[in-house]
């Protein structure tokens, strides 16, 4: 990005200054200048910003939404603590991608192939496009879900999403969706106007966050569910992989590490907080004695506490959390395949000019958008399966992360990860790990937690 510069003629005098204490001179930065600067150093953030924040946010996904307010409204705010406990991890997990693909300018699927071989790198691909696919039909189905009671048939509904989705990444310019994903990303503002209007005390929220607790009828199978879910809802295995290649197609260099680092920060701390604004919208219908099956019914169930205003904008942050995550899961499916197969894969390219790239985005969004369309289709089943397959999936893909970035030979001793950082990092790995055995334990045995009552 190129910057303006002024002519010496412009330029502002320095200012002697007289200390009072000790009298000696120093020179003053005209305020002309360091403003110069700040926004010099907001336009190269803005500049570098995106992936980081995208992906956090993007996170916050359909499946996200109904884990957050279901968490709300079975547990109050009893769980918000593990959200602040997540925001650490979340930012360790996704510094090592951005790091990664700013230093190899590739993407993770890529680089899993080249070091660990054709075996591990078709296993992490089909691992990634199956989880994704199957992920993607819950997202179309919550466009349906919550199309109807807008009143909308979800036979237009569905459809309109896909052809948006494939819209958005067809321009043949990174600028451009990278534009209108961040406005997508905006929309979750609404979260905090739903939160205050849900009506939680302040006490009770901060009792939430910094008091880890275990909610009045104790170690339940339901409690074990749901607070698993919430870590396997916060970091998923498609991140990984999108982050890094988002980061690679942007173009990223060295120099814009630690603007890319404070980006992945703000995106961490933007995730927690808005999943925190669901769990509290979730409250307010525990605080009713209330009940519901999905996020819909809980926005009718929430009519009189939020307003028809409030139910509606509930119904379309889950519109708006479906195709932010459906744009992101797509397109980390369609730079994987492209990364192995060799193909041109960059959002810089037209649909002639990468075909194949474009073709599995498309090919995805569309197959997993009709799927959603068949009368009967197994839904809940394929979202179990979700959870199984990313609970087998997401600590093999973390090895290879961290395997990778302790490659001296590739990364070179300045961006191989720190000892403190390899510590950090094998901890959150095993807890990672144990805590999804023990989610796809839950889903497969419901019952395997009921002597823990």
């Amino acid at each position: 990005m190129e910057f303006a510069t002024n002519s010496p003629s412009d330029a502002a005098s320095p200012v002697v200054v007289t200390g009072a204490a000790t009298g000696e001179a120093a020179i003053a930065v005209p305020a002309s200048r360091s403003g110069r600067r700040l926004r010099l150093g907001a336009l190269r953030f803005l500049a570098v910003a995106g992936p980081g924040l995208i992906v956090m946010v993007a996170d916050n996904d359909a499946g996200a939404v109904s884990t957050y307010t279901q968490a709300g409204a079975q547990f109050g705010t009893s769980l918000l603590w593990i959200l602040a406990l997540l925001l650490p991890v979340t930012y360790l997990v996704q510094e090592m991608v951005a790091r990664l693909g700013i230093v190899t300018g590739q993407g993770l699927a890529a680089l899993i192939y080249q070091r660990f071989g054709r075996f591990w790198g078709r296993f992490s691909l089909v691992d990634l496009i199956v989880l994704n696919f199957a992920t993607l039909v819950t997202e179309f189905a919550a466009v349906a879900l919550a199309a109807r009671p807008l009143g909308i048939a979800p036979e237009l509904a569905v459809p309109l999403a896909a052809v948006g989705l494939v819209v958005l990444v067809g321009t043949g310019s990174y600028r451009r969706w990278e534009r209108m994903t961040l406005a997508l990303c905006g929309l979750n503002l609404a979260w905090l106007l739903l939160a205050w209007q849900a009506g939680p005390s302040a006490a009770d929220i901060l009792r939430g966050i910094a008091r880890p607790s275990v909610p009045a009828g104790g170690v339940t199978g339901e409690f074990v569910f749901i607070a698993l879910a919430l870590v396997g809802t916060t970091v998923a295995p498609w991140q990984l992989f999108f982050q890094q290649s988002c980061v690679a197609d942007k173009r990223l260099r060295f120099a814009d590490l630690r603007l890319a680092r404070i980006d992945t920060f703000v995106g961490a701390i933007a995730v927690v907080v808005f999943a925190g604004c669901m769990m509290l919208v979730g409250d307010a219908l525990w605080r009713q004695g209330g009940t519901y099956a999905d996020p819909a019914q809980m926005a009718e169930a929430l009519l009189p506490t939020i307003g028809h205003v409030g139910r509606t904008l509930i119904l379309l942050m889950m519109v708006n959390a479906a195709l932010l995550g459906a744009t992101a899961i797509s397109l980390s499916s369609a730079w994987a395949c492209g990364e192995v197969m060799g193909w041109r894969i960059t959002l810089q390219s037209r649909i002639s000019e990468a075909p194949a790239f474009h073709a599995i985005y498309a090919a995805s969004v569309a197959l997993a958008a009709g799927l959603v369309l068949i009368p009967g289709a197994p839904l809940q089943s394929i979202i179990i399966g979700v959870q199984v397959l990313s609970g087998v999936m997401l600590p093999s893909s973390l090895v290879f992360l961290q395997l990778l970035l302790n490659d001296r030979a590739m990364l070179g001793p300045r961006f191989t990860n720190r000892p403190w950082n390899n510590r950090a990092n094998w901890i959150v790995i095993a807890l990672l790990f144990t805590l999804s055995l023990m989610l796809a334990m839950q889903v497969l045995l419901p019952g395997a937690f009921s002597s823990l009552a």
